[in-house]
């Protein structure tokens, strides 16, 4: 039995019941505060809706019957299904690399003397200007899309894995090598835990940026996807059907954010506190 366990034990044993948590009042809740400033939001956009002319403007209302009619006649399904299959692909490939070679880079200076520069100056430059290179290079179908979305997501994992092995507790390393850890064990023992709470911001960031790395690329590849649905319908001025992709990548984004950070409280739960 732990010591905790003893004292909880302990504790009860002697008739002293542990102390309950104050609850609060449903008007001092988080949750009324996120959703209802959201339908305080819709409910504002649907009464200004009416005096901008439809043809830059839509109510939220309108959105919501052109979400159905895409969705029932099997367009929206259609292009987003494509959209997540470069969206998963290019995610993916970006935490593998940006997590491993984020270590790598933390771990061997002369890896981080080679590779500091480069990466700093292809953080900095604006993506946007080589995607239509990167579409001469590889081609305007799924590989292109895909490169141009680990390279929007890569960089902000990297970055945030490799600050996070650095500012590794130097205590815990020393531990470690008393007990002749391995290289590969002071990885998976010491280092990953305690930079997992880095990589999952890490994470969370590289969606937001795969997200925006993903539409760009459909632009100027091949006609799928929601970006072409955003264009289609901007194109003639169907402002309905052009914000139901929009709103549907601002649900994807806070889904996938709000399922990390979900994850996160079961897999690091020492980075979140009392929370």
């Amino acid at each position: 039995m732990t010591i905790a366990h003893e004292a909880h034990g302990g504790a009860l044993a002697s008739g002293t019941q542990p102390r309950a948590v104050a609850k609060l009042p449903w008007w001092e809740t988080p949750a009324l505060f996120r959703y209802g400033f959201v339908v305080l939001i819709l409910v504002i956009w649907e009464l200004v809706a009416p005096f901008i002319s439809p043809i830059f403007f839509t109510a939220p209302s309108s959105i919501a019957i052109a979400f159905y009619e895409t969705t029932v006649s099997g367009e929206l399904p259609y292009f987003l299904a494509q959209s997540l299959e470069v969206m998963v692909y290019g995610l993916v490939i970006a935490i593998v690399v940006g997590i491993v070679l984020g270590v790598a880079m933390a771990r061997m200076r002369w890896l981080d003397w080679a590779l500091d520069l480069p990466i700093n100056a292809l953080y900095a430059m604006p993506l946007v200007a080589v995607v239509p290179l990167l579409v001469l290079w590889f081609g305007i179908y799924l590989k292109a899309k895909i490169i141009v979305v680990f390279l929007f997501a890569v960089f902000p994992l990297l970055i945030n894995t490799y600050q996070g092995v650095r500012e590794c507790d130097k205590g815990l390393l020393e531990v470690a090598h008393s007990f002749r850890s391995n290289e590969w064990r002071t990885w998976q023992d010491v280092l990953l835990p305690f930079a997992l709470p880095y990589i999952i911001a890490g994470v969370r960031l590289a969606i937001g940026r795969g997200l925006i790395g993903m539409i760009i690329a459909e632009f100027y590849t091949t006609i799928s996807g929601l970006g072409f649905m955003i264009t289609k319908y901007a194109n003639v001025f169907a402002m309905d059907k052009t914000f139901v992709p929009v709103i549907v990548l601002m649900i994807l984004g806070v889904s996938l954010t709000t399922m990390l950070k979900w994850v996160g409280r079961r897999i690091a739960p020492w980075s979140h506190g009392n929370r």
